[in-house]
Parts: C-alpha cells; structure tokens; sequence
C-alpha cells in the first residue's frame, strides 16, 4: 500500500505543479499589464485565477499524458531510470512553454488577444518578424526566458526529487489503478463530461475584457487555434445568406451614390499614402493629441479632412486588402498570405490601369513579408520600388528606409518629365512602426513606450510635410489628388475603454491637391478604408461595382456605418450608435446610442465577409 501511496502522491503533485506554474504564469500576465490590472477590483483578479483554473486544468492534463503512462509503467521500472524518464520529459517543455509565455505577454500589447496560432504566418520570415523588437528587448527577452526557466526547472526539479526518493517498485494489481488514472486525465483535458468540450468562452466570466484575457490559458489557446481549423467552415452564421443579404442591401444600397462634386477634373493623377500605425487620437485635427501631427493638422485646414475614418483591421496586411480591395479582414486569417485567394480580388490598380492610369507602389522595406508582394503582383502595377533600392545605411535596424529618405526617392520619381498618362502612385512609409528608430529627434523623448510613438509619427509627419511642400511646386499639382490616411489604428495613444474599442480603429484620411473643387472642409460621414475604392473609381467613372462590400464615403444619408474586424470579433459604428462583439463569449462587449440595427448588421456582414473569404 504504501508503494501505491507514493505513486498517487507522485502523480497529484506532478499534476498540481503544472497547475501552479499556470497561475505563477497568470500572475506575470497582470504584473507586465499592471495599468490594465489595476483598473480591476480585487475580487475580479482573484476570479481570473479562479475561472482561469479550469483551462490550466485542461492543459496540465495534456502536459500529463506521458508522465502518468511512465508512472504505470513505474510499478516495474526502477525509480532511477523513471526520474531520468520524467525529467528527460519535463524540463525541456518547461522551456518551450515559458517562450510561448513571453511572446504571449509581448504580442498581447499589439494584438490585444493571447497568443494563437497567427503567430506561425510569419515564422517564415524570422528576421522581419522580429523587426517590431529592439535588440535590449531581444536581449532582455531572453535573459528573462532563461532566468524564469531555470527558475522553473529548478522548483519542479526539488519537488520532484522528494517524490522520486519515496517511489518504490510496485504490485502488479496496482497497474489498473493508474491505467484508470490515466484515462481519467480525459476529464480536466475536456472539462467534464458535458457534450461541448470546454473553450475560452467557459473561462470568460467578467465585463472587462481584459480580465477574461487574463483567465485564458495562453499555450491552450495557441495549442486550440492550431488544431482547430475554420478555414471549411463559416463559424460567423447567424443568418440563412439570402438573409445576411438582405440586411446588409437594406442599408448599403441607399449609401452607393453622391453628387458631390469633389473633383474639378475627370482625370487627376493621384498619389495615395499609407502612413504606418498612425491613429486619430495622436492626429489634433481630429481631436486627439494636438502637437504630434502639426504638418497634417495644417494640411486638413487646406483639403478635406474625414472626422469618422476607420481601419477596417488591426495590421498593414489587412489594411492593404481592404484599402486596395474594398475586402474586409478576416477575424483570424489574413487573406493576403493565401495567393490563391487574393487573385480573385478586384485590385485599385487594375482599374485604375482599365481608366487609362499608370501606376506604382512604393515601399521602403521587404515586401516579401506577409506576402505582400504576391498580393501586389495580382494589381497589374506598372513599377515596383522596395527596401533593395536603398543603401542599407539609409535604413533603420529593422524595418527599411527612413521614411524622409524613402519620400524623397518617391518625390524625385515624380519630379522626372512624365508620361502623357495620368498616374496613380502609391507610397507605404514604415518608420512610425515598433521599434520607432529613426535618424532625428525624438520630440517627445524616449521614456516610455507612448512617447517612442508620438515622437516617431511626429518624425514621419514632417517627412510627409516636406513631400507634400515639394509637391506643390510640380507642375502636376494642379491636376493632383493626394490622399493621406493610415493602415490601421493603434493601442497608443493609450485610450479608456476596452481594447478593440472603435476608438482603437479610428484614423485619419485627408484629401488634398489642385485637382479638389471643394477645400477647407470636414466630411463627417462614417466610412472606413474598404469605401475608398470603390468612392474613387466612383469618381472617375470607373466600375465601382466590382467593390461590393464598399459605399461611397460621400454620401450623406444617416444611416452610413463602419464595420471593423478583429480577433473573434468585430464593431459597427454608426451616426447614432456603436456595437461591439465578441465571438469568444458571444457576447457584446460595446452598446452605446441606437445599436440594435448595427447588431444584426454587424452580424450579418460577419457572415456574408467571411463566407466570400471562404468561396474565393
């Protein structure tokens, strides 16, 4: 009895330490985002260990399966060989899963959900992937990964050795007793016995997202997305289709015309920028910091300034899409990275060929990463520039070309005699990205992590302010639409409220040039990035219809929207109201003003976005 008694002992405890790793994990989590932790009482802190149990309990039970198997088999093998066994076992994945725990904590600030199997879309390109980190972060990152390993390794190494002392050969009748308690680990591993096996919805139990995060298990997660695909199925139907459709026709068709005469010609040329990572709330003119963007601030006195812009996602590869496509991101995949999807995608840039334009796409750094050059490719673009036609010291550590040196070569591509064709030019700056380094000062300074920000947009804000000043001494000006807007929001500037709240989405897009017949102006009509296709080819009479989950950003009627997408989830906005929700909890997280009809309709689109996505 006594030999039976240890190895139950061995295997609670064994069972029990990976239990305590999880919450010592949980308790890192809430330390690192101590801002967020804070704005929770202590009750509600407690409960994301309490709730966050049954997840750990789920994963302690994979992380279990060998050891209780080598633990039956413990009854015949000698103690020596079965810790060698176990510790041969354990303290390599206690490595493995303290990095997935550190990554986990980093992304969370950018992504604004635990880590998932997204992360392995760019570990084909490890040195682009890293380039969001400076190499004290990377150093630090690693020292810490070691130290809290070892740390680890060396509390499971004490307590186990204890064990191992006490474990003696057993008896023969024992075996069926662990042969049921190894198939007993089915229980925490699934949750129960309930029909469903358990989710991340069964561990969220508060109103603050964030606390809900916190709960979830962050190697479960990851471990659940990669072995649970969707990409055959729709996980976002709430509707028969022909009745998705019929919603979203019932408010898009009244929002597909304008007779805003915002063009003084038919045929401008037009030079759109895509400023990288720049959100409303640094942009004064738009309410938001007031000495970031002065350059922009003055250029939205001069042109058109959209009050209620947003991005359609959350990354440059969903911007780009829903920018270039008029194609709404999906809530866990990223077209772009499937070219068998993306060439049955209408492209700006062919119409924009189709109306007799030539066209270019200028970038300062790889555009292999994320697949974006594939994706490109399917525009028909007449001249491609990257990263490899810049001096390496013209690039900051990570990204490419400072966006100052990077404008320039665009502006002196524009300078040269040009063809009788219109042109539409197209520029990604990239500086204003993580790790924000850049050759100039840094006007806010560089002690926090929101000051790197602001000083880094103010840095691209006076690279766009001289390329514009430039701009207007060509003598193509005058027949010039250039249009400003960012590719996404971003966490920074800090704002109240949930993370994937609209204010995250927000940014700013200006209209500016000769060829505008209205200047000075505000537009305060909701529109997003997948409305400026289809409003520009609109424009010019194109066929704007191949664009058919957009609107035209001119039209005035009061029921125009925004719908955003983001991990499992999405927003639409509205003139009257706002609707936020979570498909983890399938649960609003947002309801402000008249939201009832932006509930079903950001439903409805949900659906009928991600069904086309799964059709191309």
């Amino acid at each position: 009895m006594k030999s039976l008694k240890n190895r139950l002992s061995l295997s609670f405890n064994y069972f029990v330490l990976w239990l305590l790793y999880f919450s010592f994990s949980r308790f890192l989590f809430l330390a690192f985002y101590y801002d967020k932790t804070f704005d929770l009482d202590f009750i509600t802190i407690l409960k994301t260990f309490l709730h966050g149990l049954k997840l750990d309990a789920s994963f302690s039970g994979y992380l279990s399966l060998i050891p209780f198997l080598i633990f039956l088999f413990s009854i015949w093998i000698p103690k020596k060989i079965v810790a060698l066994l176990i510790k041969s076992y354990t303290y390599p994945v206690i490595f493995i899963i303290n990095l997935f725990m550190l990554i986990d904590i980093v992304l969370y600030k950018s992504w604004g959900v635990r880590i998932d199997s997204t992360l392995l879309t760019y570990i084909n390109t490890p040195k682009i992937m890293l380039a969001s980190v400076t190499v004290t972060m990377l150093i630090g990152g690693i020292i810490s990964w070691l130290v809290i390993s070892g740390f680890t390794t060396y509390l499971f190494n004490k307590k186990l050795t204890t064990l191992f002392n006490n474990l003696e050969k057993g008896k023969i009748w024992e075996a069926p007793i662990f042969l049921v308690l190894f198939a007993a680990l089915i229980l925490p591993i699934r949750g129960g016995v309930q029909t469903i096996p358990i989710n991340q919805s069964n561990v969220y139990f508060s109103k603050h997202m964030f606390a809900n995060h916190a709960a979830v298990n962050f190697i479960w997660n990851f471990s659940n997305t990669l072995t649970h695909k969707t990409e055959d199925t729709n996980p976002y139907q709430n509707f028969n289709p022909n009745n998705a459709t019929e919603i979203i026709d019932k408010t898009r068709n009244q929002l597909l015309a304008s007779n805003d005469s915002i063009l003084k010609t038919l045929k401008p040329n037009v030079i759109l920028i895509i400023w990288e990572s720049l959100s409303a709330k640094a942009v004064g003119a738009l309410g938001g910091e007031p000495n970031v963007t002065e350059n922009l601030n003055q250029l939205a006195k001069e042109g058109i300034l959209f009050t209620n812009f947003y991005g359609n996602g959350d990354r440059t590869d969903k911007g780009l899409v829903a920018v270039l496509s008029g194609y709404y991101p999906q809530p866990t995949l990223s077209i772009i990275k499937m070219p068998h999807k993306t060439r049955k995608l209408p492209m700006l840039t062919k119409e924009m060929k189709n109306l007799g334009y030539n066209t270019a796409f200028y970038y300062g750094g790889d555009t292999n990463f994320g697949n974006m050059n594939t994706y490109l490719r399917n525009g028909d673009i007449d001249f491609m520039l990257d990263g490899s036609a810049f001096d390496k010291e013209n690039w900051n550590s990570k990204w490419g070309a400072h966006d100052h040196i990077f404008l320039d070569r665009v502006m002196k591509d524009l300078s040269k005699p040009q063809l009788e064709k219109p042109f539409f030019k197209i520029a990604l700056t990239l500086t204003s990205h993580e790790p924000y380094e850049f050759p100039d000062t840094y006007k806010f300074g560089k002690n926090s992590e929101e000051n790197l920000y602001k000083s880094a947009q103010a840095y691209t804000d006076k690279a766009i302010g001289k390329f514009i000043s430039d701009a207007k001494k060509q003598p193509w000006w005058d027949n010039t639409l250039v249009v400003i807007m960012s590719d996404h929001g971003h966490p920074l500037p800090k704002h109240k409220g949930y993370f994937n709240s609209p204010k995250k989405f927000q940014i700013p897009m200006v209209w500016l040039g000769g060829a505008l017949a209205k200047k000075g102006i505000t537009v305060d009509n909701f529109g997003s990035q997948i409305d400026f296709s289809y409003t520009l080819t609109h424009l010019l009479k194109g066929n704007a219809s191949q664009f058919k989950f957009s609107k035209h950003l001119f039209n005035n009627s009061e029921e125009q929207y925004i719908h955003y997408i983001f991990n499992k989830g999405f927003g639409t906005v509205g003139k009257n109201g706002s609707f936020v929700y979570d498909y983890v909890s399938n649960k609003p997280v947002l309801q402000e003003g008249n939201y009832k009809t932006l509930d079903s309709l950001g439903k409805a689109i949900t659906q009928e976005a991600y069904q086309d996505f799964l059709n191309k």
